[in-house]
């Protein structure tokens, strides 16, 4: 009976490549091969999140679920990885003795030598270190599960924002070097691939050296997009004091780069955006706005967003609601604020009272899903180009994909779609999704040939 590994994944999409990584390793160097429930798997593994609420009890509570399975069964394995791991990895050994592996984002490729000093020594093996560039230079090669794809350009973060744990957990910004990255798209490519999306706690401070010169985000697109076989590129997530004028003109200049951006905010307030210690002022978050719709028109923008931060008056949410109703988000993560243990502020004062916060994000939730409805009905009619993602239901032709704009799309086709780009005409607009039918005739789009209609 082949090994079979059972990977949960919490929290962002940096945490979902991880994952994808791990389970490449596992496969590669102890022949794991995925289950499809924890009862079907040797091995268990849980890639936590400590950004949301509660992160700790969270990833407690799922572990202790997978306990009672490791009663029935003592030779079960449970590795914990992730940003929880990362920050308190003693503390959950202490609180969960049954784990055996406890690793950090920057140490997943050791996890295959972890398990083997676990089975060697009989003790729990934990190491959460922050090695500089050596995850990158240990990651397999890439598999393809289908045509849209994550290359992680950097780790980590130097920002410190006040109320963010990610440097603590992840580390300081470190940067893939250039011809790697460049090397992972050719490859991806070659195995059909159509879509990359370059990733990075703070993706615009990539930088790397190549050929006596150091290359920026906006030299990396370019030479993505001289790629043959990618049709489409983008990238996450931004910090808007590193979005300077080469990004925005790579928007007006290279068609393969999607016409949506997510550009966090967290607050319309320029007094908390200060005490959040974001480095920019709300006018300065506006004017690069208004140049990247003047770059790239009917340009899509999510963003995030975080009510009741310690100190949050009345005013500084009314600032808030006015910044969302000028700038017209399509979408937005929305948070109620929540102190993370490590982070400066935890120990702010002033909370916002939790019924404040919640009547706040009520309100937020409401005027940005008004919004996200008004565009959506407003592309019904435009023709989008579609990379066709999902077949999510064969016999009966229903097909799922993302357009330009980062929409789902859902419509009737052929099964054989399946990773081609074509063009759909929107019939219907929801709050979350759209839904059309495939233009005549069904074809790829080339680059000459797609539709620039935007969800605008």
């Amino acid at each position: 009976m082949p090994k079979r590994v059972y990977i949960e994944t919490q929290g962002c999409q940096m945490n979902v490549y991880d994952s994808g990584k791990m389970l490449e390793i596992l496969e590669g160097s102890l022949g794991y091969l995925p289950a499809e429930k924890p009862e079907d798997a040797g091995l268990l593994v849980l890639n936590t999140c400590s950004v949301r609420e509660k992160a700790f009890d969270k990833a407690l509570s799922r572990l202790g679920r997978w306990r009672l399975l490791k009663r029935e069964r003592p030779t079960l394995r449970i590795a914990v990885g992730g940003c929880v791991a990362s920050q308190e990895g003693a503390e959950l050994l202490a609180r969960a003795p049954f784990i055996d592996v406890v690793f950090g984002p920057q140490t997943l490729q050791r996890l295959p030598a972890l398990l083997n000093a676990r089975e060697a020594t009989g003790r729990a093996q934990v190491d959460v270190r922050f090695p500089a560039i050596e995850k990158f230079d240990s990651l397999p090669e890439p598999k393809v599960t289908g045509p849209a794809a994550f290359v992680s350009i950097m780790e980590g973060c130097s920002k410190y924002c006040s109320f963010c744990i990610v440097p603590y957990t992840r580390g300081e910004e470190v940067n893939r070097p250039f011809a790697d990255v460049i090397a992972e798209v050719y490859t991806l490519a070659e195995k059909g691939v159509r879509e990359i999306t370059f990733l990075g706690q703070n993706v615009n401070a990539w930088r790397a050296p190549h050929r006596g010169r150091m290359l920026d985000l906006a030299e990396l697109i370019r030479y993505a997009a001289s790629i043959e076989g990618i049709e489409r590129i983008r990238f996450t997530t931004s910090h808007p004091i590193e979005f300077g004028e080469r990004l925005i003109e790579v928007f007006a200049e290279v068609p393969k780069l999607a016409g949506h951006l997510h550009l966090p905010i967290q607050s319309g307030s320029d007094r908390i955006l200060a005490r959040m210690k974001r480095g920019y002022t709300t006018l300065e978050y506006r004017s690069k706005v208004r140049r990247l719709r003047a770059a790239r028109p009917g340009l899509s923008l999510t963003t995030d967003l975080i009510v009741g931060f310690p100190g949050e008056t009345d005013a500084d949410f009314e600032s808030t609601i006015d910044l969302v109703r000028e700038v017209g988000f399509d979408q937005s993560f929305l948070f109620t604020y929540s102190p993370r243990p490590g982070t400066p502020a935890a120990n702010f004062p002033d909370p916002v009272p939790d019924s404040v916060k919640s009547e706040r994000l009520a309100r937020l939730k409401a005027l940005i899903d008004a919004k996200a409805l008004e565009l959506s009905r407003a592309a019904v009619g435009s023709t989008l180009s579609v990379l066709v993602e999902r077949v999510t239901d064969p016999d009966g032709g229903m097909l799922s994909g993302r357009t330009e704009t980062n929409h789902w799309m859902h419509f009737r086709g052929p099964a054989h779609l399946w990773g081609r780009m074509v063009p759909v005409v929107v019939t219907e607009g929801l709050a979350n999704s759209l839904r059309g039918h495939l233009a005549e005739p069904a074809k790829d789009f080339s680059e000459h040939e797609r539709a620039r209609t935007q969800v605008a």
